[in-house]
């Protein structure tokens, strides 16, 4: 299941912003956090597919949403311009942000090798 976000769950859960200047992830496991809005059509595309991941993922990584219109704050600390933005935080480096409705193949790709560090399957 993916949690939504308030500001207060998200400085407990992912970074605490208000006392740390540098980057400090304060999760369990690394997550993907969806910044969306109710009313943005791509940001519906993406919700099943991040539904399923997190089903699939449910021991390694969290899923988190965050409803920019609700959370202004939070997408304002983040420079969030376009919705969906997917910001991937790994547990020992830093996060990175991916724009857009992507595929789950892509989903699960960034997944794989920026948040679970998994080597790439070779072709052999």
């Amino acid at each position: 299941m993916t949690e939504h976000l308030t500001k207060e769950t998200f400085l407990k859960k992912v970074f605490d912003y208000e006392n740390n200047k540098e980057w400090t992830f304060s999760g369990e496991k690394p997550c993907v956090i969806d910044f969306y809005a109710d009313w943005c059509g791509p940001c519906k595309m993406v919700a099943p597919v991040l539904e399923e991941l997190s089903e699939e993922y449910k021991d390694e990584i969290n899923i988190y949403k965050i409803d920019t219109e609700k959370e202004q704050e939070l997408a304002g600390v983040f420079g969030i311009r376009s919705i969906p933005s997917l910001l991937f935080c790994p547990k020992d480096d830093k996060p990175q942000m991916a724009m857009g409705a992507l595929p789950k193949e892509a989903l699960k790709e960034a997944i794989d090798n920026v948040l679970l560090k998994k080597e790439p399957a070779s072709n052999n």
